[in-house]
């Protein structure tokens, strides 16, 4: 039950940081500006770049589904391997954190810019979504086939 303490921990601090920089970052605006990183309070209606802005309905169907899969996918997995199981997590609990912003409204904060290249803005949601996926990649290249041999004697 460690990867439900991920999930919930995953999912506070993003609500955390949200809650943080809408109470202390005027929207629109960007504080502790320097070369790498900036803290910019945005409303982002769609996903990264823009794409499918404004609609929710969209979001909503897409992350539902998306976390019945990856509930399903993390129980029925969640013994084979540390790398799945944290990867399932994070990315569960990304999902959760950008959800809750959605159906509470209907926007997701975002608040971390990289200032030396041409990123979008993004949250602590997604810094979980990319470090679950690298997991479950690490899983799938360099352990799954291991597994699946053990598995088959």
């Amino acid at each position: 039950m460690w990867y439900i303490a991920i999930i919930v921990i995953s999912v506070g601090l993003d609500q955390w940081v949200k809650w943080w920089t809408v109470e202390n970052i005027p929207f629109g605006e960007t504080i502790m500006e320097n070369p790498v990183l900036s803290l910019t309070h945005i409303r982002n209606t769609g996903a990264a770049w823009s794409m499918f802005e404004g609609k929710m309905w969209f979001f909503y169907i897409m992350t539902a589904a998306a976390l019945v899969v990856l509930v399903y996918l993390l129980y029925t997995n969640r013994s084979n391997s540390r790398w799945m199981t944290v990867g399932l997590s994070l990315i569960i609990a990304g999902a959760l954190g950008n959800f809750i912003d959605r159906v509470r409204m209907q926007y997701v904060v975002d608040m971390f810019q990289f200032e030396f290249i041409n990123f979008p803005i993004f949250n602590v949601a997604d810094v979980s979504i990319v470090i679950g996926v690298i997991c479950v990649f690490i899983y799938i290249f360099f352990f799954a086939e291991e597994e699946e041999k053990v598995a088959r004697k």
